[in-house]
C-alpha cells in the first residue's frame, strides 16, 4: 500500500504575518489601556460577585464535604467510566468494533464534524469531556440539604462551566479548527483575533459577540417590511396599522402587544415567516405596538405607565382609526403579562372593550420561573437597581447577555468557535439580527417587574399588586382566552404558563406548540415544521393535560385563526391606514424601532 503523503500546507508570508501581528498588537495595547482607564474611573470595584455565585458554591461545597462517603462513591463511578472508555478506545485502536461509552445529545452541534467520531484521538477527547461533564452535573445535582433556589443556581452555573470547558472551544482540541489552521497557515487565528478585538472595541471594553452580519439588514427594506403606517404615538410607543391585502376584513380589529424587552418585528422578520403579514392575509385589521427604546428621560416610567399609555390609550386610538370600540388583543411574553394586568383593571372599571385575549408564551404565575429565576435574588436585584439608578435605565445588552446564557452553546460558544477560532464572519440571519437589536429598560418599571412579579410572585394573588388604585385580580377576568405556549420554552416554561388556565374565570383554549420561545411562535404554515397539541379540557395538572391532548402536525397558526375568526364579527370593506380620524404619521415600521442601544452597531 502506498505511503500516505502529508497534506500540502500553505505557510503564511512571514512579512505579511508580522505586519498583521504588529497591527493587532498595537490595537490590543490601545484597547487594554482604554479598558484599564475605564476600570479605574468606574465606581463598581466593590462588588466582586454581582451574580451572588460565590455564596451558593460555598454552601454547596460545605454540604458535599459533610458526606465524604458519597463523594468517594461519585469519584469511583467516574473512575469506572474512564476505565470503560480506555477499554473502548483500545479496542478501536486494534481494529475491533466498540460501542461508545458516552454520546452527545442528538441536537448537540458542537461535535458534528466527522473527526469527532472517525478520529480515535478526538473521539476519546469528546467522550472524556462528556463523561466529566455528566459527572460534574450529577454530583452537584445530588448534593442534599440545599434550598431550592441555591440548588438551581449551582446547577445553572455548573452547566455554564461545563459548557465553557468543552473541547470544541479550544484550538488544540477542536479537529475542525486544527485542520483549518494547518490549511490556512494560521490565517484563521489572525482573522479570529481581529474579530475579537473588533467585538471588544464595539463593546467599549466588554465583549459583544457579533452574531450576524448587521450590514445585511435594514429595517423597512429587507426586514420588518409588511406595509403599514404609524397612526398614533406617545412617549412610550408608536401604533402601527397594517395595510389590508383582502377586499374585506373582519369587523373587529386585532391589537398585538409585544414585549418591550425586545422589538416588535420578531413577528415581522421576512415575508415567509411574518405572523403579521399572514394575519393580515387572513382578513384581520392588525395593529401592533412598537415600544420606544427608553433613555434616562424615561427613567421614572413605571409598569403602571406602560399599562395606561400602552394598551388602554391605544384602544382610544384604534376607535379613532377604525370607528370600532371593540377589539381583540394578543399579548406576547411580557406584553401578555401587561395585558393580564390591563384586563383585570378594565374588569374592575366595567370596561369591556377587549372582547377576546390571546397570550403567547406568557407567565402570570412565577412560582416556577425557569432558569431566569437564577438571576432573581435580593443581592442581585440590589446590585441591578444600583446600576440602573446611575443611568436611569438598564442597558439592553445586559438583558441580552442574560438570555444568551440560557442557551450558551447556541448563542455564545458557537460564535466563539466560528468568529474567533475559525476566523469566519457570521452569516446573515434575520432572527439573530433581531436578537442583537436589544432595548433598554426604564429603572422604575424594571425594578417593579422584577421584584413584584418575579421575586415576590404577587400577580397570581388577588390584590397582590395595585395599579391605578385598583387591586389586580386575574381571577375576575371573564372574557374568552386563547393561550399559546411552547414545549421547549426556556424563558416561560410551558407548565408555568399553563397555571393561568386555573386563574382566569372565562373559557380558556390552551394550545401547546413544539419548539421554543421564538421558533415555536414564529412557525408559519408554509414551513411544514413542528407540531402542536390541543385539549378540550384544562385539568389542574399540566401533565394530565398533555397526557390526554391531541397532537396535530405543522403550525398552530390556522388553529388560532379559526378560533379568532369566530370572535371577530362579520366581514366589512377593508380599512386603509389613515382613512379614519387618525392620519398616517410615517411608514411602518416607524422610527421608534430604529433607535438602537449605545453599544450596538449603527447599521440602521
Amino acid at each position: 500500500m502506498a505511503e500516505q503523503q502529508p497534506p500540502d500546507v500553505k505557510l503564511p508570508d512571514p512579512i505579511e504575518m508580522s505586519q498583521a501581528m504588529a497591527n493587532i498588537a498595537e490595537r490590543s495595547q490601545r484597547l487594554v489601556a482604554d479598558f484599564l482607564e475605564r476600570q479605574n474611573q468606574s465606581d463598581d470595584h466593590g462588588d466582586l460577585d454581582p451574580l451572588n455565585i460565590g455564596t451558593a458554591f460555598i454552601e454547596m461545597t460545605a454540604r458535599m464535604m459533610s458526606d465524604p462517603a458519597k463523594l468517594v462513591h461519585a469519584q469511583m463511578n467516574l473512575w469506572q467510566d474512564y476505565m470503560a472508555l480506555w477499554q473502548s478506545t483500545a479496542k478501536r485502536m486494534i481494529g475491533e468494533p466498540s460501542d461508545p461509552v458516552a454520546e452527545p445529545d442528538s441536537g448537540d452541534r458542537r461535535f458534528k464534524h466527522a473527526d469527532w467520531d472517525e478520529n480515535q484521538l478526538f473521539d476519546f477527547i469528546k467522550q472524556s469531556y462528556l463523561l466529566s461533564a455528566r459527572w460534574i452535573q450529577s454530583t452537584v445535582g445530588e448534593v442534599e440539604g440545599l434550598d431550592d433556589k441555591t440548588a438551581k443556581k449551582v446547577d445553572f452555573y455548573s452547566r455554564q462551566f461545563v459548557d465553557a470547558m468543552a473541547p470544541s472551544n479550544f484550538v488544540m482540541t477542536n479537529p475542525e479548527v486544527l485542520r483549518t489552521t494547518l490549511e490556512s497557515g494560521g490565517e484563521n487565528l489572525v482573522r479570529g483575533l481581529e474579530n475579537l478585538l473588533t467585538d471588544l472595541e464595539t463593546g467599549k471594553g466588554q465583549l459583544r459577540i457579533k452574531m450576524t452580519d448587521h450590514e445585511a439588514f435594514e429595517l423597512g427594506d429587507n426586514i420588518a417590511v409588511t406595509p403599514g403606517k404609524v397612526v398614533y404615538q406617545n412617549d412610550l410607543l408608536q401604533l402601527i396599522q397594517y395595510s389590508p391585502t383582502t377586499e374585506q376584513v373582519y369587523k373587529r380589529p386585532l391589537l398585538i402587544i409585544p414585549p418591550w424587552i425586545n422589538k416588535f418585528y420578531i413577528l415581522d422578520l421576512r415575508e415567509k415567516n411574518s405572523f403579521i403579514k399572514w394575519a393580515v392575509g387572513e382578513g384581520f385589521t392588525v395593529f401592533i405596538i412598537s415600544w420606544v427604546n427608553p433613555d434616562e428621560e424615561l427613567a421614572a416610567k413605571t409598569f403602571e405607565d406602560y399599562m395606561f399609555e400602552g394598551p388602554l390609550e391605544v384602544l382610544d386610538a384604534i376607535k379613532q382609526a377604525t370607528g370600532e370600540r371593540d377589539v381583540n388583543v394578543i399579548g406576547y411574553c411580557l406584553g401578555g403579562t401587561l395585558l393580564s394586568c390591563a384586563l383585570s383593571y378594565m374588569q374592575a372599571k366595567g370596561d369591556d372593550r377587549f372582547k377576546t385575549a390571546t397570550f403567547f408564551t406568557t407567565m402570570t404565575d412565577f412560582t416556577e420561573a425557569g432558569e431566569l429565576g437564577v438571576f432573581i435574588d435580593e443581592e442581585q436585584l440590589s446590585a441591578l437597581e444600583e446600576k440602573m439608578n446611575k443611568k436611569g435605565y438598564l442597558e439592553g445588552t445586559e438583558m441580552a447577555t442574560t438570555f444568551n446564557m440560557l442557551r450558551a452553546n447556541d448563542l455564545i460558544w458557537s460564535f466563539v468557535v466560528n468568529n474567533y477560532l475559525l476566523g469566519k464572519e457570521p452569516f446573515p440571519f434575520d432572527l439573530l439580527y433581531w436578537n442583537s437589536d436589544s432595548t433598554r429598560m426604564p429603572a422604575a418599571m424594571h425594578s417593579f417587574y422584577l421584584r413584584k412579579l418575579y421575586q415576590e410572585n404577587l400577580l397570581k394573588t388577588p390584590g397582590g399588586i395595585t395599579l391605578g388604585g385598583v387591586p389586580i385580580d386575574l381571577t375576575q377576568i371573564e372574557l374568552p382566552i386563547c393561550m399559546l405556549s411552547t414545549r421547549e420554552d426556556h424563558i416561560a416554561p410551558w407548565k408555568s404558563t399553563y397555571a393561568a388556565t386555573q386563574l382566569f374565570s372565562g373559557p380558556v383554549k390552551f394550545i401547546l406548540a413544539a419548539s421554543g420561545h421564538i421558533a415555536g411562535v414564529v412557525n408559519p404554515p408554509a414551513g411544514g415544521k413542528y407540531s402542536y397539541w390541543t385539549n378540550t379540557k384544562n385539568p389542574k395538572d399540566p401533565d394530565a393535560w398533555f397526557k390526554s391532548a391531541e397532537p396535530h402536525p405543522g403550525s398552530w397558526w390556522p388553529e388560532w385563526s379559526k378560533w379568532m375568526a369566530r370572535k371577530s364579527g362579520k366581514k366589512v370593506p377593508a380599512r386603509q391606514p389613515g382613512d379614519g380620524k387618525l392620519k398616517a404619521l410615517e411608514d411602518a415600521p416607524g422610527s421608534y424601532v430604529k433607535v438602537r442601544g449605545s453599544t450596538e452597531p449603527e447599521s440602521v
